[in-house]
């Protein structure tokens, strides 16, 4: 069997994380000539002790391997990142020591707001995030960049399917709230500190329809004034949030 082709992971951030979470294999690590940063060294150092192969190369080089110049002075070629299967996320459902909590994306296309709504959700505490494989953004470099990291530590599920997990997810007993700033029900108001499954839909058009029939609940975020709504991963922070406090003991 082939294996697996390799990607450019770059930035400090998901550098440090990746090397930190230990989920992918590294290859190289380039580091741009004459850096002296104490930070870019500390993840020399530790590649190093790793055994993985530290190279330092040109601003050019740099610019060719990430294809642009938001490197930050490295990059590394690494194992693309290892995803779950949908049957892995049921058996973590299944034997989990307290109420899961995972945040579904319904063709969430933006790198940018999907590396937003990972690193929220890892801070607040998600068990981790379903993306579909077909029309979405996929768990690229750019998203971990986006994420500060956090992707590399937040379990990362894609299914063919999104309506067929919901329905193995509520007979796992997980509630299955849909976002959606047409609902009558508030966020604020609805119990969410229960087994549950966040949908969050894409930026244009928010639940597709059979998603949204399939939801226990729909529910909106209320706004002061009359507007289009919120970007998408701004919504999910305000919902993914709303379930965190829900779910903090009380005092």
């Amino acid at each position: 069997m082939a294996p697996a082709a390799t990607e450019i992971l770059y930035g400090v951030h998901p550098l440090e994380e990746a090397l930190r979470a230990g989920r992918r294999r590294f290859e190289t690590l380039y580091i741009r000539k004459g850096r002296s940063e104490r930070r870019l060294a500390a993840i020399a150092a530790e590649a190093a002790d790793r055994g993985v192969c530290v190279t330092y190369a040109d601003e050019s080089d740099l610019r060719k391997l990430v294809g642009h110049g938001g490197h930050q002075g490295l990059c590394a070629r690494v194992d693309p990142l290892p995803v779950w299967s949908q049957s892995r996320l049921l058996e973590a459902v299944a034997s989990a020591s307290r109420p899961p909590f995972w945040v579904l994306l319904d063709n969430i296309q933006d790198p940018q707001n999907l590396g937003a709504i990972v690193r929220t959700a890892y801070c607040a505490g998600v068990d981790g995030v379903v993306i579909p494989r077909d029309r979405a953004a996929p768990p690229l470099p750019s998203v971990s960049k986006a994420s500060a990291g956090a992707m590399e530590h937040l379990p990362v599920v894609r299914v063919t399917n999104l309506v067929n997990l919901i329905r193995q997810l509520k007979k796992a007993g997980l509630w299955v709230a849909g976002l959606d700033a047409r609902a009558d029900r508030q966020v604020f108001t609805t119990p969410l500190g229960g087994p549950l499954a966040l949908v969050i839909g894409s930026e244009d058009q928010g639940l597709r329809r059979l998603v949204k029939s399939h939801c226990d609940w729909r529910v909106a975020i209320p706004q002061a004034r009359a507007f289009d709504s919120l970007n998408a991963s701004v919504a999910a922070a305000l919902a993914i949030y709303e379930v965190f406090r829900q779910r903090l003991p009380e005092k």
